[in-house]
């Protein structure tokens, strides 16, 4: 079992009297810059002017330009999305990486395809809340928190661990327990995962479904409820059981069908493909790859995501969730 961090193995004390600067206020950094401050941390914003400086305004941060912050700050915790990361740090941070700071991320890509460069006197770490944002904030103010990973990519100071169990601690990871990693397997699980299983696999493996029974002749609707809808279920059952904990929940019926037919499914090919996709991820393919997209303005993406937006299954998806008080 890897070394998990709780409460009493993080000091809060180590950056009470540091000055943090959350750089971006999006999904992640809302939640984690109040975590921290109602955690007792000193705690700036840095944003670009538009609606999430004017929303950190309205949450009672002090907000300054992104180089401002990085300038005030000695923790310089960095939550703007992947693309957007290499070029705010030339621009903004660099200047103001003083000897003796931290630089923290909550996803390693940057990092690990060295998009990002720091200097060697300063410490690098991860401190990354396995949920979203909003999750992430319901569970503190519960009294509670969600599990994360820590990782050290540069310890400068020799200090740097301690640094990232504190924010890890300020944040409510610590109330379940944070898992130590190093930036590639961090890095590299959280692309194949997104890949192959979270945001690709589970996509497509509906979309196949509907289409499969829309093209027999099945009603648009009932293919929905089927392949989309109920997935929910399943998915929470997994979530609160395991997998086997689901398969005892679910009729033998349905149990005996997904135990017999989903080995077909996901069989030798798909595992094959799996594995190319874990290649393309830790030789870099998709990294350049995806760092070429961002730099052209995402025309790829933007494409893909227009054709998306016209597949039946949305069009019939949207209409049952507002019938059935889902969507308004």
């Amino acid at each position: 079992m890897p070394k998990v961090y709780l409460d009493q193995d993080a000091d809060l004390g180590w950056i009470e009297n540091r000055t943090i600067a959350v750089i971006g206020y999006g999904n992640q950094g809302h939640a984690q810059a109040q975590n921290l401050r109602d955690s007792g941390c000193r705690v700036i914003v840095g944003a670009r002017r538009g609606s999430s400086w004017q929303r950190a305004e309205r949450d009672g941060f002090e907000v300054y330009e992104i180089g401002e912050a990085s300038r005030r700050a000695d923790i310089l915790h960095f939550l703007v999305p992947d693309e957007q990361q290499g070029i705010l740090y030339k621009e903004a941070i660099s200047p103001h990486l003083r000897e003796g700071k931290t630089l923290g991320f909550s996803h390693g890509f940057n990092i690990h395809f060295r998009q990002i460069v720091p200097p060697p006197t300063v410490d690098v770490i991860m401190v990354a809340p396995k949920a979203p944002g909003a999750m992430l904030r319901k569970m503190y103010l519960q009294g509670s928190g969600t599990p994360g990973l820590v990782a050290v990519f540069q310890d400068a100071t020799g200090k740097a661990l301690k640094t990232a169990l504190a924010m890890a601690k300020g944040i409510g990871l610590t109330r379940i327990g944070v898992l130590q990693t190093t930036f590639k397997e961090e890095t590299e699980t959280d692309l194949f995962g997104e890949q192959a299983v979270l945001v690709g696999g589970v996509s497509e493996l509906i979309k196949a479904g509907f289409e499969t029974l829309v093209e027999a002749g099945y009603q648009p609707e009932n293919a929905y409820f089927e392949c989309l809808h109920e997935l929910k279920l399943i998915v929470d059952l997994i979530y609160e059981r395991g997998i086997e904990g689901m398969m005892a929940a679910v009729s033998n019926t349905a149990e005996y069908g997904g135990r017999t037919r989903g080995p077909k499914l996901i069989g030798e090919e798909a595992r094959r493909v799996m594995k190319e996709l874990l290649r393309d991820i830790q030789n870099g393919s998709f990294a350049k790859e995806w760092i070429e997209e961002s730099r052209r303005g995402l025309p790829r993406l933007t494409e893909m995501r227009e054709k998306g937006k016209e597949h039946l299954i949305e069009k019939v998806g949207k209409e049952l969730r507002k019938w059935a008080g889902i969507e308004k």
